[in-house]
């Protein structure tokens, strides 16, 4: 990965750097999110913030406070950040249907590329996959 490339990080990589009862996840994640940070190439979507916000605030045990779930989130909102609109949705929707993707994954795809992004870091697609000019990459296979 060059310098200038941008990753688009998805919600379980922000859940698990937040949650301390991933003992083996944690710290991959949050290496992972440092690196980007150094390097200022992370990027994101509001889909991923309100989905960190959730889980953080419901799923977590113990749950994350809203204020510090809150925090986390306007952290992340530094990033470049995409916005989750009707052309998007509708990009989405054709990603979806040509990949056989779950419509929610293809919008993280979607918004990856909107982003620029030419690698994406989740757990939950296949890695070694490229859809859309997009690299997935699994961070703690």
């Amino acid at each position: 990965m060059t310098a200038d490339e941008l990753t688009f990080v998805d919600t379980n990589v922000l859940v698990y750097a937040h949650d301390r009862s991933e003992t083996r996840k944690q710290p991959l994640a949050q290496a992972l999110l440092e690196g980007l940070w150094a390097s200022r190439t992370g990027t994101v979507s509001t889909q991923i913030l309100s989905e960190f916000y959730v889980v953080a605030t419901r799923r977590f045990d113990p749950p994350m406070s809203r204020r510090a779930a809150r925090e986390v989130v306007a952290l992340y909102g530094t990033w470049p950040l995409v916005q989750v609109d009707l052309p998007l949705i509708l990009a989405a929707s054709q990603l979806e249907e040509r990949h056989r993707l779950s419509f929610w994954d293809a919008l993280v795809v979607e918004a990856g590329r909107r982003a620029g992004a030419t690698r994406l870091v989740t757990e939950d697609l296949p890695g070694a996959r490229r859809i859309g000019g997009v690299r997935i990459e699994n961070p703690f296979a």
